[in-house]
């Protein structure tokens, strides 16, 4: 399948949409709610981690809101079972038979809402669905629905009562970005507007959209150069001095599935290396565990990130053409 360029206009408008329908619940965040809509579109995972009242929980809404399908909210706390999530099988006794009551996770849009507040026993419930799509409960394989995306969020301010994410589940996350406060002119539109703290958005789209969306972007022409710039990427995160683990295999397809997505966003039927640049931190960076004397001396996975790329050089337009 090759896509057209009035095809890439579609998808690009469609993007463009998507993200404006979003904004209207999270002003001047226009990059992360882009970012927000690749992972959605990719089949991936969205992992929000920022300060508390910078909109965290209003994009991951305004993203279900958006799409016409199921969405869930999970409030994780240090009591909540893996039951809670996955669902049970409670037994009938009027009818002599066992029954699945399904958890919230069997969703189109999970919201994860604090999910370093709940136990890693209980965090693990979210590893199968994450990766699988499926959730397997007393030897059955039930899938959650299609499309499938967890949209969870943590404070990395606040470490009473927290656990930290496993490294298992961190990689799941296609990606991890933040917001962070609201630029000087988005602010004073908030105050004057004198929203309300909860927005509700119209819902924009149909499941099938997205799906036609998925499909599409997977289609998107991606040239041996640039998947050679992407396995040189993670490679160097690999080797870097500072990396203790760098990015697994899983974030290399992470980074070249994203990518092709965010270029036919922005309406292009081919990826550039620029598209890999852009994703290459929000995509790899939670995934590097640092080593201990980098990060006292405060090294950042970020930082990282950074100097990868500077290091890496990218395939030449003459190389490209």
């Amino acid at each position: 399948m090759t896509v057209t360029e009035e095809q890439a206009d579609w998808f690009a408008s469609t993007f463009s949409a998507l993200a404006d329908n979003v904004e209207r619940a999270v002003l001047g965040k226009r990059h992360v709610v882009e970012l927000a809509f690749t992972a959605m579109i990719s089949e991936g995972h969205l992992l929000l981690e920022d300060v508390p009242g910078t909109g965290k929980t209003s994009l991951a809404r305004a993203l279900a809101q958006t799409v016409k399908g199921t969405s869930t909210r999970i409030q994780f706390t240090p009591d909540l079972l893996p039951g809670d999530v996955t669902g049970i099988t409670v037994f009938d006794q009027s009818k002599g038979t066992f029954e699945f009551h399904a958890g919230p996770v069997f969703a189109n849009v999970v919201l994860a809402d604090e999910i370093n507040r709940a136990s890693p026993k209980t965090q693990s419930a979210l590893l199968e669905v994450m990766e699988e799509g499926a959730v397997t409960v007393d030897g059955v394989t039930r899938p959650a629905g299609r499309p499938f995306m967890v949209v969870a969020t943590q404070n990395p301010v606040e470490q009473a009562g927290t656990y930290t994410l496993p490294e298992a589940q961190l990689d799941r996350f296609m990606m991890r970005t933040s917001l962070g406060y609201p630029d000087h002119a988005a602010t004073l539109r908030i105050l004057d507007a004198g929203r309300p703290p909860r927005v509700v958005v119209p819902a924009l789209v149909e499941l099938q959209t997205i799906a036609a969306m998925t499909e599409l972007s997977a289609a998107v022409h991606t040239s041996s150069l640039v998947l050679d710039y992407i396995a040189r990427i993670v490679d160097a995160t690999r080797g870097a001095t500072q990396v203790r683990l760098g990015a697994s295999m899983r974030g290399a397809m992470a980074l070249a599935r994203g990518s092709r997505t965010w270029a036919l966003g922005h309406g292009r039927t081919y990826v550039t290396p620029d598209d890999v640049k852009a994703l290459a931190e929000p995509v790899l960076a939670h995934r590097l565990i640092l080593d201990p004397e980098a990060e006292f001396d405060g090294v950042t996975a970020t930082a990282v990130i950074g100097q990868v790329l500077l290091d890496t050089p990218p395939p030449s337009q003459k190389d490209l053409a």
